[in-house]
C-alpha cells in the first residue's frame, strides 16, 4: 500500500511541479552572484555534506532548498550589517546526473536538463537497443529517503539522481 501511495505522489508531482522547485542536492554546482559585489560572486560543487561557504555567512546547508530559498537565506544573513541591501541571484550552473543502463545503446550517468523526460533520456543514452523491451522500464528514486521504484512510459518526468532500467524484451 505504502508503495502505490508514493507512487500517486510521484506521479501527480511530475504534472504539476515546475523547474523552480527543483532541490538542490549533492553533485549540483551552483553559481552565486550578489550584484555590485563583485568580491561575493562564486561557483560553487555542493559535496555530499551538504553544506558550503559563504563570505561573512557561516556554513549553509543547501541540500533540500530551492534556488529562491537559498537566495533568500543568503540576503538575509547580508543584510544590514555587510550589505544595505543586498541583491542575491542563486542559480544552478550543473545539475546533477541521472542513469540510465539495460537495453540502451549507451549506459551510464547523463547531465540532467530541465523538463526531461523517459523518452529523452532513452534518446540521450543513443536510443533502444535491438532488444529492449518497449514498455518495461523501471525508475528508481530516493523520495523522503526512501526508494521507490515506479514504471515508466515515454512521458514520465525524469528527476536528477534517477536510476532507469531498460528491461529486455522476450519478443
Amino acid at each position: 500500500m505504502r508503495y502505490y501511495v508514493l507512487s500517486l505522489i510521484l506521479v501527480l508531482c511530475s504534472f504539476f511541479c515546475e523547474a523552480s522547485d527543483y532541490l538542490l542536492g549533492p553533485g549540483d554546482q551552483i553559481h552565486i552572484v550578489v550584484y555590485g559585489e563583485d568580491d561575493l560572486t562564486t561557483d560553487v560543487k555542493i559535496d555530499k555534506s551538504g553544506f558550503i561557504s559563504f563570505p561573512f555567512l557561516a556554513d549553509i546547508q543547501v541540500i533540500g532548498l530551492s534556488t529562491k530559498k537559498l537566495e533568500t537565506t543568503i540576503r538575509k544573513g547580508l543584510l544590514g550589517d555587510y550589505i544595505v541591501d543586498p541583491q542575491v541571484s542563486v542559480s544552478v550552473s550543473i545539475y546533477r546526473p541521472f542513469f540510465i543502463h539495460g537495453q540502451v545503446t549507451r549506459p551510464g550517468g547523463y547531465p540532467y536538463q530541465d523538463y526531461l523526460t523517459l523518452d529523452k533520456a532513452i534518446a540521450i543514452a543513443g536510443g533502444l537497443s535491438n532488444r529492449a523491451s518497449t514498455s518495461d522500464w523501471k525508475i528508481t528514486r530516493l523520495v523522503n529517503g526512501v526508494k521507490v521504484t515506479l514504471e515508466g512510459n515515454i512521458a514520465t518526468e525524469i528527476h536528477p539522481d534517477d536510476i532507469i532500467k531498460i528491461e529486455q524484451s522476450f519478443f
